[in-house]
């Protein structure tokens, strides 16, 4: 059993840390690069500061989709996905799902150059995009977090 008390442990934490860095990044970061005078100082400061905070989200989000797989697992949980009871399992691997593509794969393959051929062009109209989607994801995170949580302490919505 301490093994499933630490995957919670880590499971928690790497939520807190990968969500709560999208927060900063939606709340402060998005804004205050869009206040910036020149377009290449948008550029260039959101560049290194994506750059820094891309790999403690790769890290918590691989933390976390681990330890959400060791604890289904563990608990041979898998039948939650077919009750409606537990939506906030889906809502917790599509989260986890879009943001391990994006993560993973889109951004280095393919976003990245677009950022930088849109935001030449067009800076605010590229961050505006930008703030969208960051606040699209973060309301959803949010939303999977509050259902979570209700529903590990038994709230649950749908019977």
């Amino acid at each position: 059993m301490e093994y499933l008390a630490l995957a919670r442990v880590i499971h928690v934490l790497a939520v807190v840390l990968w969500i709560g860095g999208v927060a900063m990044v939606t709340t402060v970061i998005i804004p205050s690069v869009k206040k910036m005078k020149s377009k290449e100082e948008q550029i260039k400061t959101f560049e290194q500061i994506e750059g820094r905070f891309a790999l403690q989200a790769k890290i918590t989000t691989l933390l976390t989709g681990l330890s959400g797989l060791y604890m289904l697992y563990y608990l041979n949980a898998w039948d939650r996905f077919f009750d409606a009871s537990y939506w906030w399992m889906h809502a917790m691997v599509f989260v986890w799902f879009i943001f391990t593509l994006v993560l993973y794969v889109l951004e280095p393959l393919v976003l990245h150059k677009l950022f930088k051929q849109y935001a030449i062009e067009n800076p605010k109209k590229t961050f505006d995009f930008i703030h969208k989607a960051h606040w699209f994801l973060l309301i959803l995170s949010l939303l999977t977090i509050a259902g979570a949580i209700a529903g590990c302490h038994g709230w649950f919505f749908f019977h």
